[in-house]
């Protein structure tokens, strides 16, 4: 709290933005917060609580910190809890209010406010809950707004925009305005290590052991377990698999052999090129990445004849166009489908940061993999084709052809391996 020019006791940061992973106490810490507000000031205030939805707020007010209060002894405190759709909170016998508030454009409309919480801000693509709710507290020189949050995803364009803010803030030093807080990882750290644990999860060794987050990192994929876990973002403008990672994945003594299976794939311009094999073990190799386009069907005419392998091509990509001429010289394609790619992209990535391909140490695949982005698609993403100066199709053959290998039930006979 600092004085200001009338001698009035305010908060020195009129907004406060904290960014913890998953179960870091989170939902305690914003209740002694609110509690804070509502019975150590001198005049009653008023608190807007909110989360993704009317619902998620009224479950984390109701179903969980009303529960805490009760058992505490500033239940004395309290004058009664609303429970009704539409209706929750907590009145204080000092007239203090604890409310949930919609969140719609209207959700604050009406209401003015001492302190609001924007919580679970990830699940935010636009600023909807901070338009509504930052001209209800105009008025009011005390007042506060938290935004709070795990990291989140290419989607959560708003609490990317209040991190980096935050960021910038702490970088220039300012001790007014915002105040930012963050517990995370970097997204070159080993998310395997317990040493990169205890450095970003508060609550290791108080609420959570190594034990219990071990078996996470087992269980969940590890994308999302470094998201929720080690507070990383995973955002498209961002190196998706980290040169550390990738190259955890890389051998130059990799040869796939036995049963094979080629992955084509050509650039949106049909500038490149690529064939890439992949063997039932999941060992990679780039057979082929030249320019042009022309080159390609006779390549694997050949491949398929004389290894009798599967050939996969993306059927809604740019090598789409080669199937036709294939099958016409009687190679058999296998044609995947968006539904086959989104699964094909979503195994890989999660493959890459568990560590379990085995790809032969090449320049081609290590640029096209660094400089993956993602292109969202629905609910789900595919590689982006449209990043400047960057060959994809090595990631792209790569990705069917290994998808295919280790997931598909077909399987060819048995060959040597020789190119």
């Amino acid at each position: 709290m600092v004085e200001d020019e009338n001698g009035l006791l305010r908060p020195a940061f009129r907004e406060v933005i904290f960014t913890v992973p998953r179960q870091s106490g989170k939902t305690t810490l914003l209740l002694a917060l609110e509690l804070q507000r509502a019975l150590r000031f001198a005049t009653p205030q008023r608190i807007a609580y909110t989360a993704q939805t009317g619902w998620d707020a009224r479950r984390k007010l109701i179903d969980d910190q009303v529960p805490m209060l009760e058992a505490s002894p500033i239940r004395h405190a309290v004058r009664r809890v609303y429970r009704g759709a539409g209706m929750e909170g907590v009145v204080f016998k000092n007239g203090s209010r604890l409310e949930t508030v919609a969140t719609t454009p209207t959700g604050a409309h009406g209401r003015t406010l001492d302190m609001a919480v924007i919580d679970e801000a990830f699940s935010d693509e636009l600023d909807i809950r901070e338009q509504a709710l930052l001209p209800t507290m105009a008025t009011r020189k005390q007042a506060q707004l938290y935004v709070v949050s795990t990291a989140g995803t290419e989607r959560s364009i708003y609490f990317r925009r209040k991190v980096e803010q935050g960021r910038a803030f702490v970088d220039a030093d300012r001790t007014d305005g915002i105040a930012f807080f963050e517990w995370s990882a970097e997204s070159e750290d080993d998310p395997y290590d317990p040493e990169v644990w205890a450095r970003c999860m508060p609550a290791l060794g108080h609420t959570i052991d190594e034990k219990t987050v071990r078996h996470a990192q087992e269980s969940m994929p590890l994308g999302e377990f470094r998201r929720s876990y080690l507070n990383v973002w995973q955002v498209s403008s961002e190196t998706m698999i980290p040169e550390k990672i990738l190259l955890a994945n890389c051998d130059a003594k990799t040869a796939p052999a036995g049963t094979l299976v080629f992955g084509v794939d050509v650039a949106l311009d049909r500038s490149t090129a690529s064939i890439v094999v992949c063997d039932a073990e999941g060992n990679i190799e780039l057979v082929e990445n030249r320019a042009g386009v022309s080159w390609v069907t006779q390549r694997v005419l050949d491949l398929s004849r004389r290894w009798r392998a599967e050939i996969v091509i993306d059927g809604f990509g740019p090598a789409g166009s080669l199937i036709d001429p294939l099958e016409k010289l009687g190679v058999k394609v296998n044609k995947y489908g968006t539904r086959d790619m989104v699964a094909a992209c979503g195994l890989l990535y999660d493959a890459l940061l568990d560590k379990q391909l085995s790809i032969k140490t090449d320049d081609r695949i290590v640029s096209a993999v660094l400089g993956a982005r993602k292109r969202i698609v629905g609910q789900a993403w595919l590689w982006a084709r449209v990043v400047p100066d960057l060959d994809i199709t090595p990631l792209y053959a790569l990705t069917v052809a290994w998808h295919f290998a280790t997931y598909s039930k077909k399987k060819a006979k048995a060959k040597a391996r020789i190119f």
